[in-house]
């Protein structure tokens, strides 16, 4: 939000230096994110000045320019060469001297001497266009004789410099949302040491001229419009604002309109009441009717695009249709035009529900919509409705013809709350003397109704959306006085207490090291996803997904089951920018529907941490010394495993079993006493397609709250190297293409729990002097003791049980 410092002094008389106004909004709660400049002309006029023409004779060598001198008031007159046809002298002009910038867009020009045609030229003489004042270039600008020599140009055009604070204003803070709210707080600030007073703009002028065009107003929907107050003025002429608003908008980055729409920004941005302007003679039947239409209407906003109506969208109709989405945004057919004559204004207050979920339903975002959202004041609307009408009179002509029409069923009354001195020292950590904790509160117009020496009974104003309990009263008080302001205690008082065993943050830690040091990036995507990803999914159903209520677009409207598809968009996003070769870990939460049924959300949803491995591209990148070698899944597996083990897990007890879904189109699931800890393989082409990700991704994904639980039974324990030597024995094995190693694996352990230490395949081959359907493993055996020295005995008796087993067993044939 932008404020305008020229602005603000027309409720305030300060002459504080603009650091010193940002460091009181910041210290008051309205942050300055940053402070800009402005002027009415870019430039300033810097470096012209008026001056008059003493000479004027045709250039020697040049039939279409002229040389002249120019007195600017200084000791020497200018010799300038100027190529305008209306150049003459005595005239009174705008001298650009040396050194001056002058700005075409966003382009620049400095004047320097020099030599045109072999006369000698000090400066230029200026048309209007050239120093911003217009457009017209049809010759230098003259000047009426009231113009003195040596004037600074920018003094004789007042021209408008200003200061314009940006402040990131907070959700709970749109009562700062306009320069009199702004003002209000720095008026309060001040007056801790100087009473300073706010000066709101008087309305007292405001007076009906007439009745001649009357608008009945009909509220149907009271809940989403609770107070609706309009006035209509008649014979009013359309045309270009007056200097002084047209730079009031501009400064805060508004472009000036028309005189209509000026002056409803104009009112907006000083009172932060939304107003809206119809075009009366556009209200049909003379009637304003406040009501919802049915689902499905079309309508044609400004924007000429046509919406459909849901049947929860409150509207402004007259007789026959609707006119304009209340607080959001306008019709086409209903708002002013340069044919304008007579007006119908609205100033209303919209429950902020209601236009919270219009403006995200059909994606509109306005001035207005930004702060109903919030929630307006209710008791503003008459305020802001004469405002606006006085202004209109003064700047756009016409006559007021009709009473105010304010339809309010229910008032709003001020908030009440009690305020204790006893919990404004708890809260505060220091005791501040009651008088200036009633000058600030009354400096904020909260009213004190009651006091005693116990307490303050309070009304809080209704534009204070956020104060309505004792605590936010003491916070105003706080930010006002000063947080600054409050000691700091030499002191930390503090309790000892234990992390609970496995420490969750510790482990993650470890394991973000090991990847992060394998060359991996973390990523952290967002938990909010789209539902199109789980179309057709058996693995991850679409009804199980935790859809959100209110969603900002329908990309984002279910939180995710799985870290999948975050990751993808992030390889989607990295192999569009030639980013190709990746190495990708997440750790993040993943949500589900447990039990719909369930009215207790605890038991109705559940919640899980995952970890996502996400490998793709090449492993290697071409050299001199070594080929591009592309990833694989069996990179995938080493990495998978290290983390296994680094967590405690013996590989051997890990159950395997293969997976292929709509997935994966292959892959293995780890279980660890019948808990599944991780899938991992190679995705889905159908899957990959849906992301336009045309290279293979292999993907893993741990249970981690899983592995974290079963962790706690495995403790790494460590042990010296055995001094008696390991002894290994390799068989080639002949089996059916069916069979896979980790039986292999599997039998061999079971054959042997006390010296084999190792099993590995080291070699597989294929072809058809093997046999059909036959495959050939080599596969090597690690045995130790680590006691004694195994002797040959030993070692031939393992090893032909080895051969029994796998004979028995797979049908194996030794080679």
């Amino acid at each position: 939000m932008k404020i305008s410092y020229n602005w603000l002094k027309d409720y305030i008389e300060t002459d504080l230096t603009v650091d010193k106004v940002s460091e009181i909004l910041t210290d008051t709660g309205l942050e300055v994110e940053g402070i800009g400049e402005f002027e009415s002309v870019k430039g300033g006029l810097e470096g012209l000045v008026i001056g008059q023409v003493s000479s004027c004779k045709k250039h020697p060598n040049a039939d279409k320019l002229s040389v002249t001198t120019v007195n600017i008031g200084s000791e020497n007159e200018l010799p300038i060469v100027c190529g305008a046809v209306n150049v003459a002298e005595g005239q009174k002009v705008v001298i650009a001297t040396v050194g001056t910038k002058l700005y075409f867009g966003n382009e620049e020009m400095i004047i320097k001497k020099a030599k045109i045609r072999g006369e000698a030229s000090e400066g230029m003489i200026c048309s209007e266009d050239e120093i911003g004042l217009g457009t017209s270039h049809d010759g230098i600008m003259v000047l009426d004789d009231s113009a003195k020599i040596g004037m600074p140009a920018k003094e004789f055009f007042n021209i408008e410099a200003d200061t314009v604070f940006e402040i990131g204003l907070t959700p709970n803070r749109i009562d700062g949302a306009s320069h009199i709210g702004t003002a209000r707080d720095l008026a309060a600030f001040l007056s801790l040491t100087k009473k300073t007073e706010l000066k709101i703009p008087s309305v007292e002028a405001f007076k009906v001229d007439n009745n001649n065009l009357p608008i009945e107003i009909i509220v149907e929907n009271k809940k989403a419009c609770p107070r609706y107050t309009g006035v209509t003025v008649s014979n009013i002429k359309v045309g270009a604002s007056p200097e002084w608003l047209q730079n009031r908008l501009k400064a805060i980055g508004l472009n000036p309109i028309n005189n209509l729409v000026d002056i409803s920004n104009y009112v907006l941005h000083e009172t932060g009441q939304p107003l809206h302007f119809f075009d009366a003679d556009q209200i049909e039947g003379n009637k304003v009717i406040i009501k919802t239409l049915l689902k499905e209407t079309p309508f044609i906003t400004l924007d000429e695009k046509e919406r459909k109506l849901s049947a929860e969208d409150l509207m402004i109709c007259h007789e026959n249709n609707g006119m304009c989405i209340a607080g959001v945004f306008g019709g086409i057919t209903s708002g002013v035009t340069e044919q304008t004559k007579n007006i119908f204004i609205e100033s209303a207050h919209f429950d902020s529900v209601f236009v919270r979920k219009t403006a995200k339903r059909h994606d509109l975002h306005t001035d207005a919509s930004f702060r109903f959202e919030r929630g307006s004041d209710p008791n503003i609307t008459v305020y802001a409705l004469k405002r606006a009408a006085i202004l209109l009179k003064e700047i756009a002509g016409g006559e007021i013809s009709s009473e105010i029409v304010d339809v309010y069923p229910e008032p709003v009354a001020d908030y009440k709350v009690d305020l204790t001195f006893r919990n404004l020292k708890r809260l505060i950590g220091k005791e501040i003397e009651k008088e200036k904790v009633k000058s600030i509160l009354e400096s904020l117009d909260i009213k004190i109704i009651v006091e005693d020496n116990e307490k303050l009974s309070l009304e809080i104003p209704t534009y204070r959306v956020d104060v309505q309990r004792e605590v936010d009263v003491i916070e105003e008080v706080l930010r006002i006085y000063g947080y600054n302001n409050i000691d700091i205690l030499e002191h930390v008082n503090s309790s000892l207490s234990y992390s609970s065993k496995p420490d969750r943050e510790k482990i993650q830690n470890t394991i973000s090291d090991i990847l992060s040091g394998n060359g991996f990036n973390e990523i952290m995507c967002n938990s909010l996803t789209k539902d199109d990803y789980y179309n057709d999914l058996e693995s991850y159903k679409p009804t199980n997904c935790v859809k959100i209520l209110n969603p900002l677009s329908n990309d984002l409207n279910v939180m995710r089951q799985t870290l999948l598809f975050g990751g993808l968009e992030s390889v989607m996003y990295n192999q569009n920018r030639k980013n190709a070769d990746l190495k990708l870990y997440e750790f993040g939460n993943c949500y589900y529907l447990k039990d719909s049924d369930n009215e207790n959300p605890l038991k109705k949803y559940d919640e899980e941490q995952h970890l996502a491995i996400f490998i793709t591209g090449n492993k290697t990148e071409e050299n001199w010394i070594n080929n591009e070698e592309a990833t694989s899944f069996f990179l995938l597996k080493s990495y998978v495993e290290n983390i296994i083990e680094k967590l405690g897990f013996n590989l051997n007890q890990i159950e395997s079993e293969e997976v292929s879904s709509d997935i994966f189109n292959e892959g293995l699931s780890y279980q660890y006493n019948k808990n599944q800890i991780v899938n991992f393989g190679i995705l889905n082409k159908k899957i990959l397609k849906a992301f336009d990700i045309e290279s293979k991704v292999y993907f893993a994904e741990f249970s981690w709250d899983t592995v974290l639980k079963l962790s706690t039974k495995n403790t790494i324990r460590y042990s010296e190297i055995p001094k008696y030597p390991e002894v290994r024995r390799d068989l080639a094995l002949l089996l059916d293409k069916e069979v896979r190693f980790t039986e292999i694996k599997n039998l061999a352990y079971k054959a042997e729990r006390k010296l084999l230490k190792k099993v590995s395949l080291f070699d597989v081959f294929e072809g058809e002097k093997l046999g059909a359907n036959k495959k050939s493993y080599a596969v090597s055996f690690i045995l130790q003791d680590e006691n004694k020295t195994l002797t040959d005995k030993q070692i031939d008796k393992i090893t032909n049980n080895f051969i029994r087993i796998f004979e028995k067993e797979l049908g194996a044939q030794i080679r």
